[in-house]
């Protein structure tokens, strides 16, 4: 069983069998809805795509939760085994639903190894739904060491945000059928070609207002 701290104004702290994990929330006035989301495997987050959601989705009643693994909190460069990373994400779980409230849905989500850990757990934790950032489909130029399953058997809606040049698998190698969203020009980390027509704040806002409404899509009224 996991224990909780309150560490400061909008950042929790969780005990996890495998260290203590750290939750930013930025806060909708009246949720109807938590977006959880887990950090990759790479970076922390302040990913771009994290930080645009935090800060676009609350006004659409979409409290985030920006979730740190331990590795990450404990100041360590390398990320542990998946199974590990799974471990933090389900003994977390709980207390942030509880934060969340009670009757309002948590959807789980995350970018590239977090969106793997979101898609591995939904199931267990009882995720309403995934959104599911630069998804790791393959490692770059391995197609055939495809991830599809981890996919497709998240057991809950599941929405994929695709940059069009990812490397890690672009938007038309996904299964037929996947609901997702594809940012024009942008690859694993979302970055934008100078020549591309919209800046990669641009391509994040307009991602962020399709996410929106399919979170609202799938938001008890």
């Amino acid at each position: 069983m996991a224990s909780e701290t309150r560490t400061a104004a909008e950042r929790r702290t969780v005990a996890t069998p495998v260290g203590d994990a750290r939750i930013t929330w930025h806060t909708a006035d009246r949720p109807r809805a938590v977006l959880a989301l887990g950090h990759g495997a790479g970076g922390g987050i302040e990913a771009r795509d994290l930080v645009a959601l935090a800060g676009a989705l609350p006004a659409r009643g979409v409290t985030v939760a920006l979730v740190e693994q331990p590795w990450r909190v404990a100041g360590r460069r390398l990320a542990p085994a998946p199974r590990t990373l799974d471990t933090a994400w389900t003994a977390l779980w709980p207390a942030l639903a509880r934060w969340a409230g009670a009757g309002v849905p948590v959807v789980a989500g995350g970018r590239s190894a977090g969106a793997r850990v979101a898609c591995r757990t939904a199931r267990e934790v009882g995720a309403h739904a995934v959104v599911a950032l630069a998804f790791p489909l393959h490692p770059p130029g391995r197609p055939e060491r495809s991830r599809a399953a981890e996919l497709t058997d998240a057991g809950v809606p599941t929405l994929v945000v695709q940059g069009s040049r990812d490397p890690f698998g672009r938007p038309a190698e996904f299964p037929d059928g996947t609901d997702l969203v594809e940012v024009p020009g942008g690859d694993h980390g979302f970055a934008v070609p100078r020549s591309a027509p919209v800046d990669a704040t641009g391509a994040l806002a307009a991602a962020a207002t399709e996410i929106g409404d399919w979170l609202t899509a799938r938001i008890p009224a």
